[in-house]
C-alpha cells in the first residue's frame, strides 16, 4: 500500500509525498533485508533532491554569481537566505494554524501560558508562548517536507516545548535541517516582534524580539540533541572551527554573555573526533546566518518593567 502510494507520488512529482510513503513503508521491513536497503536508498536519494529544491528558490542567476563570490557572495547568500525565510513565515500561515487544531498542544500551551503569565504578566506571556509555538512548527514544516512522522508541539510549563519524532533522519545533513529550520522560523518571529516595535513603538515587542532571539541563540548550543548539536553533527571539522572563530567575533562585538558558552562548546567540538569528512555548505551558511542575526538582536535596548 505504501509502495503503491509512493510510486504515485513520484509519477506525479510529488517529492515530499513520495518520501513520506517510502519512510512509511520501511518500519514494516526486516531491518537489513535487500527490499529495506533498496527502500532506505530511495530515501536518501529523495532528501538529497528535496534539499537542492526549496519551497522557495532563489533565481538562477543570482545562484550562479554566489558560486564563485567569496566573501561578498556568502554575505549575498545569507541576506537572500534572510529575505527567503520572511518569505516562507509569510506564506506558511496555514501550517501556523495546524497545531491549534491539536487538543494536547493546545492544552499545553494553555497551562505554560498560566505559568509565564504568573511570573511576567499575560502580554509578555503570549508573546512568549508564541514565539516558542513558531520555532517549534518551523521543525514541523521542515518534518513534513522531508516526510517524516512526528508529533505537533507540546508545551511544558517552565521549560519550553517539544516536537517527537517517529523516525531516524535519514542523514546528518537532513537532521541538521530539521534542527535549524526551529531556529530559522523563531529568529523570523523575533525580527517581526521587533518590526512592529520600530512601526509602532510599542516596548513590549521590543522585549519579546530580544528575549527570543536570546532563546534561539541558546538552541544553537552544539551539544546534546539541542539544535545546534543536530546542525553540528553534518559540520567539517573547517566548518566548526570557522563557527567558534565567528562566534568570537560576535562575542567582541555584542559582548553577549551567552556567546562565550557557545564559543566554548563549539571549539570543543571543534577537535572532537566525530566530524565528516566533508562538511554541508547549507548548514553552516544557515548556522552562520543565525548566529549573525540573533546576536545582534540580542542588543536590542528594552525598557525597563515592560512584562506587565
Amino acid at each position: 500500500m505504501a509502495a503503491s502510494a509512493a510510486e504515485s507520488a513520484g509519477a506525479s512529482g510529488d517529492a515530499s509525498a513520495e518520501i513520506s510513503s517510502w519512510r512509511q513503508a520501511l518500519p514494516l521491513l526486516p531491518a537489513g533485508s535487500r527490499q529495506f536497503e533498496q527502500i532506505s536508498r530511495k530515501v536518501a536519494d529523495l532528501s538529497r533532491r528535496l534539499d537542492s529544491s526549496p519551497a522557495i528558490p532563489a533565481p538562477a542567476e543570482k545562484s550562479q554569481r554566489w558560486k564563485g563570490g567569496g566573501v561578498l557572495a556568502t554575505l549575498g547568500l545569507l541576506a537572500w537566505k534572510l529575505k527567503t525565510l520572511l518569505l516562507v513565515l509569510l506564506t506558511k500561515g496555514k501550517l501556523l494554524l495546524l497545531g491549534l487544531t491539536n487538543a494536547g498542544t493546545v492544552l499545553s500551551m494553555a497551562l505554560s501560558f498560566g505559568v509565564y503569565w504568573a511570573v511576567f504578566g499575560w502580554p509578555f506571556a503570549a508573546g512568549l508562548i508564541l514565539s516558542l509555538y513558531i520555532h517549534e512548527m518551523g521543525h514541523v514544516a521542515a518534518l513534513r517536507h522531508l516526510g517524516i512522522p512526528a508529533s505537533l508541539p507540546m508545551f511544558l510549563p517552565g521549560i519550553g516545548a517539544v516536537v517527537r519524532l517517529q523516525q531516524h533522519p535519514a542523514s546528518p545533513s537532513e537532521d541538521a535541517r530539521i534542527g535549524l529550520a526551529g531556529p530559522l522560523w523563531g529568529m523570523g518571529a523575533a525580527i517581526a516582534a521587533y518590526l512592529g516595535y520600530l512601526g509602532g513603538g510599542w516596548p513590549l515587542l521590543a522585549a519579546i524580539a530580544r528575549w527570543g532571539a536570546w532563546v534561539n541563540l541558546f538552541n544553537l548550543l552544539p551539544v546534546w540533541q539541542l539544535d545546534g548539536g543536530r546542525a553540528f553533527h553534518a559540520l567539517s571539522q573547517p566548518q566548526r572551527i570557522a563557527a567558534a572563530l565567528l562566534l568570537g567575533a560576535l562575542w567582541l562585538w555584542t559582548r553577549e554573555g551567552l556567546l562565550i558558552l557557545l564559543l566554548i562548546v563549539a571549539a570543543f567540538r571543534a577537535f572532537k573526533n566525530d566530524a565528516p569528512a566533508e562538511g554541508d555548505r547549507k548548514a553552516i551558511l544557515q548556522y552562520a546566518l543565525l548566529l549573525v542575526v540573533l546576536a545582534a538582536m540580542c542588543t536590542i535596548k528594552v525598557p525597563l518593567g515592560v512584562g506587565r
